[in-house]
C-alpha cells in the first residue's frame, strides 16, 4: 500500500514549477518598428512622441505613398503613423513654444536621388510647426508649413533651438550646407522665433571664435533669463536682452563636446529658493580641433570626462570641476530623471560624429564599439561616489550616430535611432559599420514594476508663484519624507544633445491624511519658461506618471513676465 506522504512527496515532481515574481529592475524592452530612423525625438502630449528623419528611402510611406520622413509615435500603441512634410527635416532642431506648439527649426538640401521618393524641398529655412494635439492616437493632427512665409532668416544645419523666458525660440549657430567634417561654413549668428530685431540675425563673436567644432551648441536657458551656451571647449553666458556675452573658463584638459566631437551637456535640476544653475558636459574628444580630417580614426578613444561648474560668482571664479565616467563615450545623451537623478547613455567608445568623413571608418562610420550599458549620475552625491551603472541593465541595440532618447510621460525612457549611413542602409551580417536602427525600446526604471504614487484634480493651467493643491495616493508602506514634486520640459532630442530640457523642483506640503498636495509654482518665466510641461511625483524610489499642464497664461510668444522676481 502507497502511502500518502508518499504520494504527496511526487506533487512537485508532476506538477509545473512556478516561477518567482522578478524582483523590480531596470530593463530595457523592444517595443516596436519607428518605420523611420528616428534621429530627433520631442514628446508632444501625454500619448505621442514625433521622429524626424532625413529625406530618404525609409520605409514607412505617407497615404498618397511618398517616402515618410517624419512620423508620429503612439506611446501606448507602440505604432508609427507617417506624417506629411514638405521639407528636409535632416539634422534639425526644436523644441516647444509657450502656447504649446511644437517647432522643428532648420534642415538639409535633400538629396537629388531622393527627390522622386519624397518631394522634399530644401530644410536649411524650414519652420515646420506641430499645435497641440488633443487626440490620444493624434487622428487628424498634421505638421504645418509655409515655406513661403514663415521661415528662417538664414539657411541653418546642424543649428540649436531653446524655449527662452518669453516663450519664443532662441535658435544658435548651425552650418550653412554640408561639408567634408568640420564647421568651415559656419552660421555665426543667433535669432529668434518669432521673429526679434526685424528679423535681422545677431553676429555672435562666440560661435565665431568656437569654429570648426561648434554644431548644435549646447544651450541652456539660465533661471535669470540669460542662456550658457557651451560649444567646443569655450563657454559664455548671453544676456538675451542686452545682446552681449560673458566669457566663462574653458572646459579643462581640452574636452571638446559640440559636433562633431559630440560629448554632451546637460543644466542639473534647479532647486528652490534660489534655484542655483549647474552644468554637466560629459565626454566627447580631447583631439585638437586642428587636427586633419585624414588624420582622424573611429578606433581614437572618446574621453570619460566630465565637467562640472556653478554660474555663481564664486563657482565661476572654481571654475569647472573634473570626474570621470566608468569609460569614454563619443555621442551620449544625458536625460534628467523626476528624482532628479542624472541617466547617461548611448554613444561609442571611440570615433567622432558623423558618416565616412575621417581618415580611417569602420564601414560608413566616424564612431566605433558601441557602448550598450547606462551611467546613473548623482549629482548630490560626493565627488567620486557620483557615477554607478550597478543593476543598470545592457540592451544589445547600438545607439550611436543620429539615435535619439526621451522621457517619456510614464516615467521611462524612449530610445529609437542609429544610422550613421547616407540614407537607410542595411548591411549583411560581418560588413563593417552599423544598419540603420528602426527598433524602438524603453529602458523602464524599476518603480515601473511597483505601486507608483498618483495625482489627480490637478489644473491644466498653472499660474507662476501660485500655490495649488492635488489629490494624491501614496504605495504602501513608503516613507514621504523624501517626496519630491518635480516640473519638467522633456525637450528635443537630436546628436547627443536634449536641448531645453528642464527640471525645476517645486515645494510641497503633504496634508496630514496624506490625501491632498498643495504645491508651489515656480516664481517666474525665467525659473521655468513659459509653456507646457509634466509634473511628476516621486515618493522613495517610485515616481507617479507625469501630469500635462500648461505653466503661465498659455499665451503664443513673446509673452510679457509673469510672477515675481527673485
Amino acid at each position: 500500500m502507497i502511502r500518502l506522504a508518499s504520494l504527496l512527496s511526487l506533487v512537485p515532481l508532476l506538477s509545473p514549477a512556478v516561477a518567482a515574481p522578478q524582483a523590480p529592475a531596470w530593463r530595457f524592452v523592444e517595443k516596436g518598428n519607428s518605420g523611420i530612423v528616428g534621429l530627433e525625438s520631442i514628446v508632444v502630449s501625454p500619448t505621442l512622441a514625433i521622429f524626424f528623419d532625413r529625406a530618404t528611402n525609409d520605409p514607412l510611406h505617407t497615404p498618397d505613398g511618398k517616402v515618410a520622413w517624419g512620423a508620429l509615435w503612439d506611446m501606448e500603441t507602440n505604432k508609427a503613423t507617417p506624417l506629411e512634410l514638405i521639407s528636409d527635416s535632416f539634422c534639425a532642431s526644436g523644441a516647444l513654444l509657450s502656447n504649446g506648439t511644437m517647432v522643428s527649426v532648420g534642415g538639409n538640401i535633400p538629396a537629388a536621388e531622393d527627390f522622386n521618393q519624397t518631394g522634399a524641398v530644401d530644410g536649411r529655412m524650414g519652420l515646420r510647426l506641430f499645435e497641440p494635439c488633443t487626440n490620444p492616437a493624434g487622428t487628424g493632427c498634421k505638421i504645418f508649413e509655409d515655406l513661403e512665409n514663415l521661415h528662417l532668416a538664414e539657411t541653418r544645419w546642424y543649428t540649436t533651438s531653446l524655449r527662452i523666458f518669453d516663450g519664443s525660440l532662441m535658435i544658435v549657430g548651425g552650418i550653412h550646407e554640408d561639408t567634408v567634417f568640420y564647421n568651415t561654413d559656419p552660421v555665426n549668428s543667433i535669432e529668434f522665433f518669432p521673429k526679434k530685431d526685424g528679423g535681422v540675425p545677431r553676429p555672435s563673436a562666440f560661435l565665431a571664435r568656437t569654429v570648426p567644432v561648434n554644431l548644435f551648441p549646447r544651450a541652456f536657458a539660465l533661471p535669470d533669463g540669460k542662456v550658457f551656451i557651451l560649444a567646443n571647449n569655450q563657454s559664455i553666458i548671453y544676456d538675451v536682452e542686452t545682446d552681449t556675452e560673458t566669457i566663462l573658463p574653458d572646459l579643462p584638459n581640452g574636452q571638446r563636446v559640440s559636433n562633431p566631437f559630440d560629448g554632451t551637456a546637460t543644466m542639473l535640476p534647479l532647486s528652490p529658493p534660489n534655484f542655483v544653475p549647474e552644468i554637466l558636459a560629459c565626454g566627447g574628444s580631447t583631439k585638437p580641433d586642428t587636427t586633419p580630417v585624414e588624420e582622424l580614426s573611429s578606433q581614437d578613444p572618446a574621453t570619460s570626462q566630465c565637467a562640472r561648474i556653478t554660474l555663481t560668482p564664486a563657482g565661476i571664479a572654481k571654475g569647472w570641476q573634473v570626474e570621470h565616467m566608468p569609460q569614454g563615450r563619443m555621442m551620449p545623451e544625458m536625460i534628467l530623471l523626476p528624482n532628479g537623478q542624472v541617466l547617461i547613455t548611448n554613444g561609442g567608445l571611440t570615433g567622432y560624429a558623423a558618416v565616412a568623413s575621417i581618415g580611417v571608418t569602420s564601414g560608413n562610420s566616424n564612431a566605433d564599439h558601441p557602448v550598450f550599458t547606462p551611467i546613473l549620475y548623482t549629482p548630490s552625491a560626493a565627488a567620486g561616489k557620483r557615477m554607478t551603472q550597478e543593476g543598470l541593465p545592457t540592451t544589445n541595440i547600438p545607439r550611436m550616430y543620429h539615435s535619439t532618447i526621451t522621457l517619456t510621460p510614464q516615467g521611462n525612457l524612449l530610445l529609437a535611432g542609429n544610422n550613421p549611413n547616407g540614407n537607410f542602409t542595411t548591411l549583411a551580417p560581418g560588413e563593417p559599420g552599423f544598419s540603420s536602427e528602426l527598433r524602438v525600446e524603453t529602458l523602464d526604471p524599476p518603480f515601473m514594476q511597483m505601486v507608483r504614487p498618483t495625482m489627480s484634480n490637478l489644473p491644466s493651467k498653472i499660474a507662476f508663484n501660485s500655490k495649488f493643491t492635488v489629490s494624491v495616493t501614496m504605495p504602501p508602506g513608503v516613507s514621504t519624507s523624501t517626496m519630491k514634486v518635480a516640473l519638467m520640459d522633456l525637450g528635443f532630442s537630436s546628436h547627443a544633445f536634449h536641448s531645453s530640457q528642464r527640471l525645476v523642483f517645486m515645494d510641497a506640503v503633504l496634508s496630514k491624511d496624506k490625501r491632498s498636495l498643495t504645491i508651489t509654482s515656480p516664481p517666474n518665466n525665467r525659473v521655468f519658461p513659459p509653456g507646457p510641461g509634466f509634473i511628476f511625483l516621486t515618493v522613495g524610489e517610485t515616481t507617479s506618471v507625469g501630469a500635462h499642464v500648461m505653466i503661465g497664461s498659455g499665451a503664443s510668444p513673446p509673452v510679457a513676465d509673469q510672477g515675481v522676481s527673485l
